[in-house]
């Protein structure tokens, strides 16, 4: 049986090295009698590289070979990984794929065309990279209900919220320093803005619930407004900011879904979760909370993940493995403003003490939060929960504040 790979970057090229390296026992795991890297598809020259002879830039060349029966896909984007996926699963071709943006937009339609072909369409390392959360979610937690899932899916913005929150860097500083270290792209916008960590959701909700979830339902939130005084108040408050993801189902069907920076309490088991590492905290009612735990990208971890699906799809040549999720034909995600809630609000104010009384008289029972070196004008609290629409339309009437920021406070 032949492999190919499509886009030789950084996983990609990482896919090529783990094949080899580790060949016999892979081939012995796929329980094929062969198993070789056939072709891999890239539009550049790698001159002098270890499998210069197996580039080409001829997909049709894959397409049409008949002998290839696994395609890798790492190119990323939606642009001409779509097409090309979909044509490897319409010609009978099993595909693996890293790519959490072409899983999130159009899952359910590949889905659908590898089910129609009996072949596999699997991407477990296009949510956790080197994580296994996936198989876990459609295999070992299968007995559970899953209430909810809470998680910290993106490396990038949690390596940027440790920086400020242990060493006190604004945020423009530990961005440049995640860039210069590689954690971070040039254009960091899909990290820092939130959509990374969306499509992963959507993906997770997707599988759990059997429907699946579109990046633009889900309502998503950045970090890049976080300031060092959120941070500081997060402490006060007993916790730590962090950019979680969430979703759970409703007694009703309908979902939650929702990304966006939180505070998140000390004794969380996410709020630990440091540096460029991911964490995944899976509510079952049989389970009770379990912990996925681990670096959500980079070169080996991701080629592990993938690698792992390769064999997987050896394993289910016959017969297709029952995975994935059904197309949704309407929204099936809930107004987040419409679910209950407690914000953390840090406001601009003439008169604190006047201020304070007046939150207290429209929220009710608010908790009041210092920091060292707080300007004379400036407040924080906590209210407590409500819908988000009524928290947000009662600050709307407190006059004599000027909020500054408005952060959620994670259940998790």
């Amino acid at each position: 049986m032949n492999v190919a790979i499509m886009g030789y970057g950084v996983v990609g090229s990482g896919v090529a090295e783990v094949l080899k390296k580790n060949h016999d026992s892979i081939l012995k795991k796929s329980m094929q009698s062969s198993l070789e890297l056939k072709y891999i598809l890239d539009i550049r020259d790698f001159p002098g590289d270890e499998n210069e002879a197996l580039i080409i830039r001829d997909f049709n060349k894959i397409l049409e070979d008949d002998s290839v029966r696994i395609v890798v896909e790492t190119m990323g984007g939606l642009h001409p990984a779509f097409e090309f996926v979909s044509a490897c699963l319409s010609a009978g071709k099993s595909v693996v794929s890293s790519n959490k943006e072409l899983v999130a937009a159009k899952g359910d339609v590949l889905l659908q065309i590898a089910e129609e072909k009996n072949v596999n369409f699997l991407f477990e390392a296009s949510v956790g990279g080197g994580i296994p959360i996936l198989r876990p979610l459609s295999q070992c937690l299968a007995a559970n209900e899953i209430y909810a899932l809470y998680g910290i899916l993106n490396g990038t913005t949690n390596f940027i919220l440790t920086k400020m929150i242990n060493d006190g860097l604004d945020f423009d500083t530990v961005l440049r320093m995640a860039q210069e270290n590689g954690y971070a792209e040039k254009d960091p916008t899909a990290d820092i803005e939130g959509h990374d960590a969306c499509r992963k959701i959507c993906i997770l909700s997707s599988l759990i619930y059997g429907k699946h979830v579109y990046p633009d339902w889900v309502h998503t939130e950045g970090i890049s407004h976080i300031d060092l005084a959120d941070v500081d108040y997060a402490k006060c408050w007993g916790g730590v900011i962090k950019l979680i993801a969430k979703a759970k189902e409703l007694d009703n069907g309908m979902i939650s879904a929702l990304v966006s920076p939180a505070f998140v309490p000390a004794d969380s088991q996410l709020a630990n979760v440091n540096d460029v590492f991911n964490a995944i905290l899976v509510r079952g009612d049989a389970t009770g909370d379990v912990v996925f735990y681990g670096r959500g990208a980079g070169k080996l971890p991701t080629a592990s993940a993938i690698v792992a699906d390769i064999i997987d799809c050896c394993q289910h040549t016959r017969q297709k493995k029952l995975f994935g999720w059904k197309p949704s034909t309407e929204n099936i995600v809930v107004d987040y403003l419409d679910q209950p809630t407690s914000l953390y609000i840090r406001a601009e104010a003439a008169q604190p003490d006047e201020a304070i009384a007046a939150a207290r008289a429209t929220f009710g029972s608010i908790t009041v939060l210092t920091r060292k070196d707080q300007p004379t004008n400036e407040i924080a609290f906590v209210t407590p929960e409500d819908t988000e629409r009524a928290l947000r339309t009662k600050l709307e009437t407190l006059h004599s504040v000027k909020p500054l920021s408005v952060l959620r406070i994670a259940d998790c």
